[in-house]
């Protein structure tokens, strides 16, 4: 029986193997080693020799790969990817196996790698900026209050200079939080069963038109003192009956500071991050 003869074929060059599929790559690779190589020298402006220089190689090396008359070792590879500030997959022409970016993107890509590292810097920082101001911006909107953590001072003159002892206070906006303007503790209970020692309440200033109906649970300064008592024709009540009604004579001064309107709420106290991120936000938008 006669010999099978085996030809092995001859192709020139190195054999390249997509590891994704197993198929031969050698036909298409001097194509796209030769176009792609020049394509990303020219935008980068870069002449040949500058390429050869970068890569450790002859000018006559880079121009013959160029025309397609020899490729790269694939030990220059990387080199050259790193020298045409592109990636494997820009070289030949391939799609990313995952975040693989739009065109959009790859300009913004590229054009970042043709800057210099101050001006890199610059947009480093930048997008950090603009990562935090989305962040922040996408927190729920918070209030400035004034908190109100200990009495006014012995012999204060003038009650309508109590704003003075107050520190700054924020809150989330909720809808009660929207209409007050103070944050008072509430100590007793003489108010119970609705508002307890330990309580924080929101006090809507009164100002213009508007005023306190009998009925309504209000904030006031007696002398030297502030209270939480219900508003009525003949003074002020407490919730808590076992307390008498304080009532003033035409000599007493009794100033109003507000309508409580609410309770804070564990849900309205925003952690020290959140605080620290919605200033830094309103500071960049006075920018």
């Amino acid at each position: 029986m006669a010999r099978r003869k085996i030809e092995t074929p001859t192709v020139p060059g190195s054999i390249v193997v997509d590891l994704n599929n197993g198929k031969t790559l050698e036909k298409a690779l001097p194509a796209v080693i030769c176009s792609r190589i020049k394509f990303f020298r020219e935008r980068l402006g870069m002449e040949q020799k500058a390429l050869a220089a970068q890569i450790g190689v002859t000018f006559n090396a880079v121009s013959n790969w160029e025309c397609g008359r020899s490729r790269p070792d694939l030990n220059l590879i990387p080199a050259i990817c790193e020298a045409l500030h592109i990636t494997l997959y820009d070289l030949y022409g391939m799609t990313a196996p995952a975040d693989s970016l739009t065109s959009r993107e790859k300009t913004l890509v590229d054009g970042y790698r043709r800057l210099s590292p101050g001006h890199q810097y610059a947009i480093d920082r930048a997008v950090e900026t603009l990562q935090f101001v989305q962040s922040a911006a996408a927190q729920p909107e918070m209030k400035k209050l004034l908190f109100f953590s200990r009495s006014l001072a012995a012999g204060a003159a003038d009650p309508t200079e109590f704003e003075q002892d107050a520190e700054p206070y924020y809150l989330y906006a909720s809808p009660e939080v929207r209409r007050s303007d103070y944050v008072f503790n509430v100590n007793g209970d003489s108010m119970e069963p609705d508002y307890h020692t330990g309580d924080m309440v929101l006090v809507e200033k009164l100002s213009g038109g508007s005023a306190l109906h009998y009925g309504e649970i209000g904030a006031f300064i007696v002398g030297n003192e502030t209270y939480i008592k219900r508003y009525e024709k003949d003074g002020l009540h407490s919730l808590n009956r076992k307390y008498a009604v304080l009532r003033f004579g035409e000599d007493q001064s009794v100033y109003l500071i507000g309508r409580v309107v609410g309770i804070v709420s564990q849900k309205d106290i925003p952690s020290k991050e959140d605080v620290e991120a919605y200033l830094t936000l309103r500071s960049f938008a006075r920018v």
